[in-house]
């Protein structure tokens, strides 16, 4: 079952609530993104877990295995875009397609249990990376291949609307619930 591409502009979540899993970026604000990451890693690994994770359940998203790779991915591409914000002056990302991704690296057999362990270890990868950010460099910029232009915080909460939406399509639970 091929599903059709999504193709949505998702940096609205950083103005308004997202309708769908119920992600306000005003409720992270404060809190420091390599908590949320290390969190969500830990609920990821009860999805990847579960024995049914690799069955599509809705025929407009990927199973819980297919969104466990692409969480795993997310967090490999971001912590090499904040690296690249903090070491280079206003980078400019290469663009990312996750379908392709998904398709080329046959997110669909790949095997549950090591793609938790990597999905744990590049969400501790990169909730260590967030840790060292200095003060001064919150406000460092990058700009997508589309021309949307981030800092490293405005990047940092743009991130963590992913994984939870992701959680969204599997479980049906929006946040606060």
């Amino acid at each position: 079952m091929s599903l059709t591409p999504d193709t949505k502009d998702w940096t609205w979540v950083l103005d308004v609530r997202c309708p769908e899993c119920g992600f306000d970026v005003h409720d992270f604000e404060s809190t420091p993104p390599s908590e949320v990451i290390t969190s969500q890693a830990a609920t990821w690994q009860s999805v990847l877990s579960d024995p049914n994770c690799t069955r599509r359940t809705h025929p407009d998203r990927w199973s819980g295995l297919e969104y466990g790779c692409h969480v795993r991915d997310v967090y490999r591409i971001f912590h090499k875009r904040v690296t690249s914000m903090i070491e280079e002056d206003a980078p400019i990302f290469a663009n990312w397609d996750q379908d392709a991704t998904a398709l080329a690296e046959h997110y669909d057999t790949q095997d549950p249990a090591t793609v938790g362990r990597e999905l744990q270890q590049a969400a501790e990868t990169l909730a260590a990376t967030f840790t060292r950010v200095e003060s001064s460099q919150w406000e460092r910029t990058g700009t997508r291949s589309d021309g949307k232009h981030f800092t490293v915080r405005s990047l940092s909460l743009y991130l963590l609307h992913d994984p939870f939406h992701h959680l969204y399509d599997v479980t049906s639970t929006r946040l606060g619930t």
